[in-house]
């Protein structure tokens, strides 16, 4: 069983009210400084394979802490202005950031991350190999997996309270492609791909349309699924409606793993990416 961290109490117990003094203050920058340099995570992955994702929830308060201790001030890069409560991020090393890009402190890029002229917010992780596109936006606490492609303007949402809520989770090897929002804590399994313009919540029906019977998920997509937008009847009393959906149209297979050959599996699908 891990040891627990000695500021856990302190964070918890500022959290819930007790006065921000030096000893529990310092315990919170001390936090977010180890989220920024990767020594700490808001979620942990699972140990053995199958397993469930770890919420650090004394972590998250303590992004919630920290916004109540530091203060709006300006800041200048050289090249932009900004007043904001938190500092870009400036330990980048191993890491391409093209401007302008802009990760916040307290995030984690590992080495080998590219980030486009996109955003990273406080908490959240990107995996090593990961490439944050165009206009992609990685919300507060989200953890992104190795060698993930997030596509032009992808939305992937934040999701800092309740700090028990887990983040969303986009696990290794996966594509989300263009315009696709992923938000409310939903799991996006490793090695899946997503085509243009899917939006998943955690109220989302995920259909699974291959076999005979269709198989119904919510908050969570399969690893390797391929998965394109839908949707589906329903019947009020002003009429019959169709409400937005996702479908499982397909399982990626191990040729799909080059990144040469995904988009040609994409097209066999007829999937736009």
């Amino acid at each position: 069983m891990p040891e627990i961290d000695p500021r856990q109490e302190l964070i918890e117990s500022a959290f819930n009210g007790a006065p921000l003094d030096d000893e529990s203050s310092s315990a919170v920058f001390s936090v977010i400084e180890d989220l920024d340099k990767g020594r700490l995570r808001v979620a942990n992955p699972p140990r053995v394979e199958g397993g469930e994702w770890t919420v650090n929830a004394w972590v998250k308060q303590s992004v919630l802490l920290y916004f109540r201790l530091t203060k709006n001030e300006l800041m200048d890069d050289g090249v932009c202005t900004y007043l904001d409560k938190i500092p870009p991020k400036r330990d980048l090393d191993g890491v391409r950031v093209v401007p302008p890009g802009v990760a916040r402190y307290g995030s984690h890029l590992e080495p080998g991350v590219i980030l486009m002229p996109g955003y990273v917010n406080i908490g959240a992780r990107v995996g090593t190999g990961s490439m944050v596109d165009t206009w992609a936006t990685v919300g507060s606490c989200a953890q992104i997996g190795a060698n993930v492609h997030l596509s032009g303007g992808v939305g992937i949402g934040g999701v800092l309270e309740p700090p028990s809520a887990q983040p969303v989770i986009i696990e290794e090897g996966a594509f989300i492609g263009s315009r696709c929002v992923v938000v409310e804590g939903v799991k996006v399994g490793a090695g899946a791909v997503l085509g243009a313009n899917v939006v998943l919540t955690a109220s989302t029906p995920i259909i699974d349309v291959t076999g005979e019977e269709e198989r119904r998920y919510r908050g969570v997509v399969p690893p390797r699924s391929i998965v394109i937008p839908g949707v589906r009847e329903k019947v009020f009393p002003a009429g019959t409606y169709h409400l937005p959906c996702a479908l499982i149209i397909g399982q990626r297979s191990a040729q799909t793993d080059l990144k040469t050959s995904l988009n040609d599996a994409l097209r066999d699908f007829e999937v736009a990416v």
